[in-house]
């Protein structure tokens, strides 16, 4: 049995992410871009992201909990995510890069256990900066935040 640590999970997170671009972008379908992200990147060390952030390989089973999580869940993380974002923006309206670390981020806050919600979304907001030189890393930190509240106020929280 594998045993992993949390930056095996950051480093599915990170993939999880690069997946749901490279779907949105390309069109891939979800099993065709879990089969290449599972033959191509889940085994090998990541490196040479922005930040400079090496990470070791990625919890492969993590990394697809994420990925069908958010396209199941995608129309109520979506409407999630819009309620926060205020009148002037829609959750469409967004790097493409930021909409998929926040459906990544809500999909584990709502459905996701084992894993405390301050570490979620620390880890993405972290990767918002690796990402981003402006202000994507602090509206992810309050969207999140206050999502993990809200479902944790309403007993929805699943870490």
């Amino acid at each position: 049995m594998t045993s992993y640590t949390k930056d095996n999970r950051l480093a599915a997170r990170l993939l999880a992410v690069q997946a749901l671009y490279q779907m949105e972008l390309a069109g891939t379908s979800l099993d065709e871009v879990i089969a290449q992200f599972q033959s191509h990147n889940i085994d090998a060390p990541l490196d040479n992201l922005q930040a400079g952030i090496d990470l070791p390989a990625a919890d492969a089973d993590f990394f697809e909990f994420i990925l069908r999580g958010v396209i199941a869940h995608q129309v109520e993380i979506d409407r999630l995510v819009d309620s926060y974002l205020g009148d002037k923006w829609q959750l469409a309206r967004l790097d493409s890069t930021l909409r998929a670390i926040l459906r990544c981020g809500v999909q584990e806050l709502a459905h996701g256990e084992n894993v405390p919600k301050k570490v979620v979304i620390s880890q993405y907001v972290d990767l918002a900066h690796a990402f981003f030189d402006g202000g994507e890393g602090g509206m992810a930190n309050a969207l999140l935040d206050n999502i993990a509240q809200q479902l944790s106020d309403t007993g929805l929280a699943g870490g």
